[in-house]
């Protein structure tokens, strides 16, 4: 069963630099995720990049992510 912190590091290892923050309780997760690389992209493409660094833990591992995307000076 994923936890908070393995989503946590998942995101942090494929995006270098990003502050992320992550609850849940094993199967329904909350993540805050604030990087300079969601500048200028909309709300799909930065969930996008975070789906990327979760690969197929997504949909399987991960049943339920709901995502808080920021750049920096939001």
């Amino acid at each position: 069963m994923m936890q908070p912190e393995d989503i946590k590091k998942m995101i942090e290892r494929g995006m270098p630099g990003a502050r992320v923050a992550v609850t849940g309780d094993g199967h329904h997760f909350e993540a805050e995720v604030v990087a300079q690389e969601f500048a200028g992209k909309g709300m799909l493409q930065r969930h996008q990049i975070v789906y990327r660094t979760l690969g197929t833990k997504m949909g399987n591992e991960i049943h339920a992510l709901s995502l808080r995307t920021l750049a920096p000076d939001e």
